[in-house]
């Protein structure tokens, strides 16, 4: 993923991060906007500006608790060329979510690619020579704080640099990423809490070693038959697990099951 960036001091002690970090969290609805506000005097004294994004999977823009879209009435994308949230093929085709969807940590882009702490061949294939030249032309550097939630949810936040284009972008890089990061990944569960209007996953799910191994399977495409050659078990035993696994799962399939058994983590990120 391009060159490598040292580490480098973070200039906020723990303290001051510890007083910011309350001052961008969200505990209801009513917070939501200080919150915005705050973070947004943060950036803006950096050099940044905010562009949020709670989930690449879903349209709906982040608002207050009256509605009010927080990246065009707080972070101040007004023009009808900037509302990027309201282009639905946004998630789906901007170089942006995209690297998000591949990479956990902060990392910086430029016309030249992106970077960051760890090489990461998936962002290394990503081409952003349109994306700098047709949507973000007026910003030459972003810092890129990915922020993967629980149930499968990832959030994606640029930041734009609004100085100009300097060659020791990597050392602003990494004297914020860290402080940056933390904040963001602070504002937007925050916001993910208390905007959540149901529980997807019944709260108490817990699946058995054989139940998951059995969701497993199945989610590569073994049939009840293959998988119990593989298990030592008859197939009616399969048939047994993934029924109670769906049952502990809230799922009306098997496909729900296995949909939701990834969200949890059960099927994690092997390839067998």
């Amino acid at each position: 993923m391009g060159r490598m960036i040292a580490a480098g001091d973070q200039h906020e002690d723990i303290s001051e991060l510890e007083h910011m970090l309350e001052k961008v969290s969200i505990h209801s609805a009513s917070d939501i906007r200080s919150a915005a506000i705050n973070f947004s005097h943060f950036a803006e004294v950096r050099n940044l500006r905010i562009a949020l994004c709670a989930d690449i999977a879903n349209g709906k823009p982040m608002t207050d608790m009256d509605g009010t879209s927080l990246n065009a009435d707080i972070f101040g994308w007004v023009e009808s060329k900037e509302r990027w949230w309201e282009d639905a093929r946004y998630a789906l085709h901007s170089p942006i979510p995209r690297a998000c969807r591949y990479e956990g940590e902060p990392f910086w882009c430029d016309k030249r690619g992106f970077h960051g702490k760890n090489a990461n061949p998936f962002l290394d294939e990503i081409d952003l020579t349109a994306y700098f030249e047709k949507v973000a032309k007026n910003y030459r550097q972003l810092i890129i704080v990915p922020v993967h939630l629980p149930f499968g949810q990832i959030s994606a936040n640029s930041f734009p640099y609004k100085g100009p284009e300097t060659d020791d972008f990597g050392s602003i890089f990494s004297s914020t990423s860290v402080v940056l990061a933390a904040l963001t990944r602070r504002f937007i569960s925050g916001y993910v809490a208390v905007a959540s209007k149901s529980n997807i996953i019944p709260s108490d799910c817990g699946l058995s070693k054989r139940e998951a191994e059995c969701i497993k399977w199945a989610s590569i495409g073994k049939t009840d038959e293959e998988i119990g050659t593989i298990m030592s078990v008859c197939r009616s035993t399969v048939r047994y697990h993934v029924k109670r696994a769906g049952e502990k799962l809230g799922s009306v399939n098997r496909t729900q099951t296995v949909f939701k058994a990834a969200q949890l983590g059960y099927l994690g990120a092997s390839r067998w």
